[in-house]
């Protein structure tokens, strides 16, 4: 009989509490604090890359470690809802919460560039849920997110190519930031590599790439294109007519999906899943003794489209006697697979990635 593992809430996503972390004084949006920056003493955007890849039959691998190359362009990564507070919004302090899904979701990317990514006053995991005191105020969060990208811009970019890369309310941050600051700037968008808009609510005019969110910035479609973005949501099975993503109520818009493993519209592409060791659960005991866990080709995606829905279709294509860990829906079929859509993926995006970085040296 298989062992199926399930893989647990993200630490630093929805888990409970704040364990640690040092308090940022700086509390006004002009003060930016950095969650990753290069040359930062504690960095959860560089981590060790060790890897096991689990087998179909459960044995284990550890993958050769690849060397180090040089990083020739910049990402500017807007972490998803992890802030524990109870007050709608959070403050400036670096919690647990961050540095968990930084490390998630981000440091892997460390490999292709460098990484920035800025604490912000996001609004709060209590806030979403109706929990928290006070009254949730979005333009905070985005004024944060805006003040660090133009001290991004002034101090550090140098004329590098750059990746925004932003999950769940992240994802909207740079939504907007592209739409208001980016998209109708030529000079700025030069400077765009891609955007990676995952878990959020991109728009464009139904069966098109652009006419929506963005005027200029179109869907990414070839591997090689650049200034282009990245929009899904993951779900395992048709989302709900209640669910959270992959609807919009826009008359003539739905949300883009562009899939990661395989960008030609209507393709199937075979995921690459990246999963740190220590956010699986099997048992209390570690599934393996690298931080990292890969499975390829576990799971096939694809874009749907279904009743008003479109989506990332991820199709467990293991079967019964399949001994790699499987990813769960813990918040629910209205969410879908969103606490994963990063992961599930995370070893395609990364090659696009690299893909996309050299196609941008080359204009």
């Amino acid at each position: 009989m298989s062992v199926r593992i399930v893989l647990v809430v993200l630490t630093g996503t929805l888990a409970a509490g704040s364990l640690s972390a040092a308090s940022a004084s700086a509390q006004d949006a002009a003060a930016t604090v950095w969650l990753c920056k290069p040359g930062l003493a504690s960095n959860p955007c560089i981590s060790s890359a060790r890897t096991t890849l689990i087998k179909p039959n459960g044995a284990q691998q550890i993958e050769p470690p690849k060397a180090q190359t040089r990083q020739p362009i910049d990402c500017f990564y807007v972490y998803p809802t992890v802030s524990q507070q109870m007050t709608a919004n959070a403050n400036l302090e670096i919690t647990a919460a961050q540095t968990g899904v930084a490390t998630a979701q981000a440091s892997r990317f460390s490999s292709k560039c460098r990484v920035y990514a800025p604490i912000y006053r996001q609004l709060t995991v209590a806030a979403l849920f109706g929990k928290a005191t006070g009254t949730a105020d979005r333009e905070i969060a985005y004024n944060d997110v805006k003040a660090a990208w133009n001290e991004y811009l002034a101090r550090y970019n140098k004329g590098r190519g750059v990746v925004l890369i932003g999950h769940s309310q992240g994802s909207y941050q740079l939504t907007e930031l592209i739409a208001k600051e980016i998209d109708q700037r030529a000079a700025v968008r030069k400077k765009i590599v891609s955007a990676l808009l995952i878990g959020g609510q991109v728009l464009v005019a139904k069966s098109k790439d652009l006419g929506g969110s963005f005027k200029k910035i179109p869907a990414c479609r070839k591997i090689d294109q650049t200034a282009c973005v990245i929009g899904y949501n993951t779900f395992s099975q048709q989302p709900p007519a209640d669910s959270r993503f992959g609807r919009t109520a826009q008359p003539g818009k739905e949300v883009l999906c562009v899939n990661p493993a395989a960008l030609k519209r209507g393709a199937t592409g075979k995921a690459r899943s990246l999963v740190p060791t220590s956010q699986l659960a099997f048992g209390g005991a570690p599934l393996a003794t690298t931080p990292w866990i890969a499975t390829n080709a576990l799971y096939t995606t694809r874009c749907a489209s279904a009743d008003g829905a479109n989506w990332l279709q991820a199709t467990d294509v293991g079967g019964a006697g399949d001994k790699r860990p499987r990813f769960g829906a813990p918040l629910g079929q209205t969410w879908g697979l969103h606490i994963v859509d990063v992961n599930i993926v995370l070893g395609s995006l990364l090659e696009l990635v690299g893909h996309q970085s050299a196609a941008w040296r080359k204009l």
